[in-house]
């Protein structure tokens, strides 16, 4: 079977349930957002000094974001043909949060991101995350979502910043904090 289907000329797409919608929905830019994501990591992946440590939760990272937007490609009305998003996925985030937070200085100032190639793709991936989560807020404005996915989103944020904060503590890349100084 071919990529080229034809069938989105006409601005719209098909979801992964069933049905149609425009390019232009919330939905496809929450999923589309997340499709984005999966690519920055993949990018981070690609760093050759990235602690080897990260690239399986990185790589899990990835294959979640699929069941994620297939979470978001399949109206929650009807039967979802990939497990939906839930709390033990977000479980999981947050246990790798919990190991590797109390391993950092503690943060008493906002952070500047970068320092490295690598710490500002990591940060990149957290406002990428960012952005989802605000589409997929946007989406439960028109229709019941899992909500899940949102709070997935969230804490993933919140790994990733957490990701950046340890890559470059391990590195010994001084944390710059914002300075509010004209």
């Amino acid at each position: 079977m071919s990529i080229v289907t034809r069938t989105g000329d006409s601005g719209s797409t098909g979801l992964f349930g069933g049905g149609r919608v425009s390019k232009a929905a919330a939905r496809l830019h929450a999923y589309g957002t997340v499709d984005e994501l999966n690519a920055m990591i993949a990018l981070i992946l690609t760093h050759a000094d990235l602690p080897s440590r990260w690239t399986p939760r990185l790589t899990r990272i990835q294959n979640l974001l699929f069941q994620v937007g297939a979470d978001l490609a399949t109206p929650l009305s009807l039967p979802s043909k990939v497990d939906r998003i839930g709390s033990p996925h977000i479980s999981e985030l947050e246990k790798w949060i919990e190991a590797e937070e109390p391993l950092l200085p503690l943060q008493t100032q906002f952070l500047l991101p970068g320092g490295s190639p690598l710490n500002a793709h990591i940060h990149l991936a957290r406002t990428i995350t960012r952005r989802a989560e605000r589409w997929v807020v946007a989406m439960e404005r028109e229709e019941v979502l899992n909500p899940s996915v949102r709070i997935f989103l969230n804490r993933l944020s919140d790994f990733f910043f957490i990701a950046a904060r340890s890559v470059s503590n391990e590195q010994g890349i001084p944390e710059v904090p914002v300075d509010y100084e004209p």
